[in-house]
């Protein structure tokens, strides 16, 4: 094999062997760009290869927040990401959905960890009431991120849809053509995959609000401080243990030791926090709900108008076929005086060529009449 060929198979080695970019930030909003293959975040963050593999773009899982262990493995949409106590690991950070959540993420972060650190220096103040319950944990800020990023993402796609779709329904109703039948085909079977997306993303969220101990999994700073607490009889692992902010949760909740049982059974901030983003995102799905009926309600009006179309063709059917009976009722009576059969009356008989054609018209109008007529009374024309 010649050189050219020995580079290539080495370059192409190299790009297998690197799974994709990721986005790691920490607490205090530092970030990092680590190009690294799974193997390497599950030693990481401690998970097994069946939960990184939802978050594999080529693999098709639905909407999953799952609380593993010491983590948050979070898939939504775009968005997968991996959250733990002190930092976060986002996937794909320069695809265009995913900056708008870094950017916030930067954003945020830092924001939060000085309001944190001003908490912090009160309670070295004698008599200074503990600020334990008003802390956000890092965990539930990179969530909360991440849930305003893909519901805010979902009601945009739904209100693009809305004003593609409200202009084209109007124009099909005014003129019926293949183009405009075409045009709301399309639009509709992006509005039903859009609606599937968003009902994965409202599934997720009513599941985790219906159990408690689902919820209670996601409390990864919770879970930390009550691993490092003399009466869990373990330390936290050193990879936790090097931040301090969750250095300082460890220590306010081993002076409390005694409140941290009823503490764990207790999810009404996360609880909060899913609550008022299932809201939003089934706020979209009432959305492209009334989309779907205001679709279904056109539907069934373009029906009606073909119906009335139809009814109408028949109608015109029936004029036309009543007649071509008259008519051929008319064409018989001028074929048998046609013919060249000697007879009284054609021997000086003129008059009687007046009388067979007007009295032939009249028999045949008669005749359309009666037809018309029952038509009507039958109710088989308007």
């Amino acid at each position: 094999m010649d050189r050219d060929g020995l580079e290539i198979q080495a370059s192409f080695k190299k790009k297998t062997a690197v799974s994709s970019s990721w986005l790691l930030m920490d607490h205090s909003g530092r970030s990092s760009v680590l190009d690294v293959d799974k193997y390497a975040i599950m030693r990481r963050v401690q998970i097994h290869a069946r939960d990184l593999r939802i978050l594999d773009p080529l693999l098709s899982y639905p909407s999953t927040i799952l609380g593993r262990g010491k983590v948050i493995v979070l898939n939504l949409e775009h968005i997968k990401a991996i959250i733990t106590a002190e930092e976060v690991l986002l996937r794909d950070p320069f695809d265009d959905n995913v900056i708008p959540v870094v950017e916030e993420l930067q954003r945020r972060l830092p924001l939060a960890n000085a309001i944190c650190h001003g908490q912090a220096e009160e309670e070295e103040h004698p008599g200074a009431e503990s600020s334990e319950e008003n802390e956000f944990p890092f965990e539930f800020q990179a969530l909360e991120v991440a849930l305003e990023a893909i519901c805010s993402f979902l009601d945009a796609r739904t209100r693009e849809l809305e004003s593609d779709v409200y202009p084209a329904l109007d124009e099909l109703t005014s003129k019926i053509s293949s183009l405009n039948l075409d045009r709301v085909r399309k639009l509709k079977s992006s509005m039903t995959r859009l609606t599937n997306r968003v009902q994965k993303v409202r599934d997720e969220l009513e599941q985790l609000l219906d159990d408690d101990d689902d919820m209670a999994d996601l409390y990864l700073s919770r879970k930390l401080s009550g691993a490092a607490s003399p009466a869990s009889g373990s330390v936290a692992p050193n990879w936790f243990l090097d931040s301090p902010t969750i250095g300082s949760k460890i220590s306010k909740t081993s002076r409390a030791s005694a409140e941290t049982t009823q503490g764990e059974n207790d999810v009404e901030e996360l609880e909060m926090l899913l609550e008022a983003y299932f809201m939003q995102i089934d706020s979209t799905m009432n959305k492209l709900t009334t989309l779907r009926e205001y679709i279904d309600d056109t539907e069934d009006y373009i029906n009606i108008q073909l119906d009335n179309h139809r009814n109408q063709l028949i109608q015109l059917e029936l004029f036309l076929s009543s007649g071509t009976v008259c008519l051929s009722v008319y064409s018989l009576v001028a074929a048998i005086f046609g013919m060249n059969i000697p007879t009284i009356w054609n021997d000086g008989h003129g008059y009687v060529f007046k009388w067979v054609v007007i009295l032939t018209g009249v028999v045949c109008a008669s005749l359309f009449l009666f037809i018309i007529s029952y038509a009507r009374h039958k109710g088989l024309v308007g």
